[in-house]
C-alpha cells in the first residue's frame, strides 16, 4: 500500500481556509495552475470534490467541512513537531528523572546532587532506583533515564557512557580493632583476619582473593552479604574486616577505621550510562552535566584515616 503524500495536508488546510485556488496559490507561493493540479490530486486521493464551484467562488463540500478541523489540527501538530525545541528554562521545568544506581552512590552523591537541583531547577524530582544487576535492559526500554556503574560485557553496545570518577577498594574495621592498633598492616596480617565478602551473585571469591593467591595467602571469609551497607553495619559491631569501594561508602564508614589495602589493588572507573535516544534532550543533558560536576567535586582527593 502506497504511503499518502503528507504535503497534501498543508495544501488542503490552506485551500479550506481560503476557499479559493488563487488565494491558496498566493499563500503557498505557487502558480494557480500548480495549485489546481494539487487540488486535483487531493480530489483523487480523498475521493471527494472538496471544493465545489458556486457562482464565481468555491464552497466546501460536506466532506471538506467535516475534515476542516481535523486537517487544521494535524498541520498544527506537525509544525510543532518540526519546530526547533524551545530553550530549556530550568526554573519552570517539571520532570521526574529515574537514576538506577547503588545505595552507596545515592548516599555519597545524592545530597550534593539534590542541593544543586534545588537551586537550579526546583521543579525537578529524582527517583533513585536500586541497581541489582548490570543489565542495560531498562535503559533501552526507557524505564530509566540514567545509570551509574562499571562498564562491562553485560551492557548493550548502543549505550552511551561517560566516566565520572575512579574508585578503589579500601579496608575497614571498627575503631579500636587490633589490626590498626599494633604494627604495620601487611598482606599476611590482613589475610589472617576474618572477613565480610560482598557479592550480589553469591560467589565467595573476587579480585582481592586472586591477588592474595599470587602472594601465597588465603583469607578467611566468615560472612557473605549482598551489599556494602550491610557489610559495614556488621563490621561496625564485630572484629570482622570489610573491603569496600572508597567513594561509594564515604558516609557509611563514618566513625570507623579505614586503611589502604596492603597490596596493589586495581582501581576501577565508575561511569554514567544512558541510551542514545536521550542525546538531544536538553533537560537530560543538563542532568548529566550536573551529575558529572557533583561527582568531580565530591571525589577530590581525600585523606584516609
Amino acid at each position: 500500500m502506497a504511503h499518502p503524500d503528507l504535503n497534501l495536508l498543508l495544501a488542503l488546510d490552506v485551500l479550506l481556509a481560503e476557499g479559493s485556488v488563487a488565494r491558496a496559490a498566493k499563500r503557498l507561493r505557487l502558480s494557480p495552475s500548480a495549485m489546481s493540479r494539487t487540488l486535483a490530486r487531493l480530489r483523487e486521493t480523498t475521493g471527494d470534490p472538496l471544493l465545489v464551484r458556486a457562482g464565481r467562488g468555491l464552497v466546501a463540500s460536506p466532506r471538506a467541512v467535516e475534515l476542516r478541523e481535523t486537517v487544521r489540527q494535524l498541520v498544527h501538530d506537525s509544525e510543532a513537531v518540526l519546530r526547533p525545541a524551545a530553550a530549556l528554562d530550568l526554573t519552570t521545568l517539571r520532570r521526574t528523572f529515574t537514576l538506577r544506581t547503588s545505595d552507596g552512590f545515592a548516599e555519597t552523591f545524592g545530597p550534593a546532587l539534590m542541593a544543586r537541583l534545588a537551586k537550579e531547577a526546583p521543579g525537578v524530582r529524582l527517583h533513585f532506583m536500586q541497581k541489582l544487576d548490570r543489565e542495560s535492559t531498562q535503559l533501552r526500554e526507557g524505564l530509566v533515564d540514567l545509570e551509574t556503574g562499571v562498564v562491562g560485557r553485560a551492557m548493550g553496545p548502543e549505550v552511551r557512557t561517560q566516566a565520572l570518577f575512579t574508585d578503589r577498594f579500601v579496608g575497614v574495621v571498627r575503631r579500636g580493632h587490633a589490626l590498626t592498633r599494633t604494627g604495620k598492616i601487611t598482606p599476611a596480617r590482613f589475610a589472617q583476619q576474618r572477613h565480610v565478602f560482598v557479592s550480589r551473585r553469591g560467589v565467595d571469591r573476587g579480585p582481592i582473593d586472586e591477588t592474595l593467591t599470587t602472594l601465597g595467602l588465603t583469607r578467611d571469609i566468615a560472612l557473605i552479604t549482598s551489599g556494602f551497607a550491610a557489610a559495614l553495619a556488621i563490621v561496625r559491631g564485630t572484629d570482622l574486616v570489610a573491603s569496600v569501594p572508597e567513594y561509594h561508602t564515604t558516609k557509611l564508614r563514618a566513625g570507623m577505621a579505614t586503611f589502604p589495602l596492603p597490596f596493589k589493588s586495581t582501581e576501577f572507573t565508575v561511569s554514567l550510562l544512558w541510551h542514545p535516544r536521550m542525546d538531544g534532550d536538553p533537560a537530560h543533558r543538563w542532568l548529566r552535566d550536573c551529575t558529572r560536576a557533583v561527582c568531580q567535586k565530591v571525589t577530590k582527593p581525600a585523606k584516609t584515616t
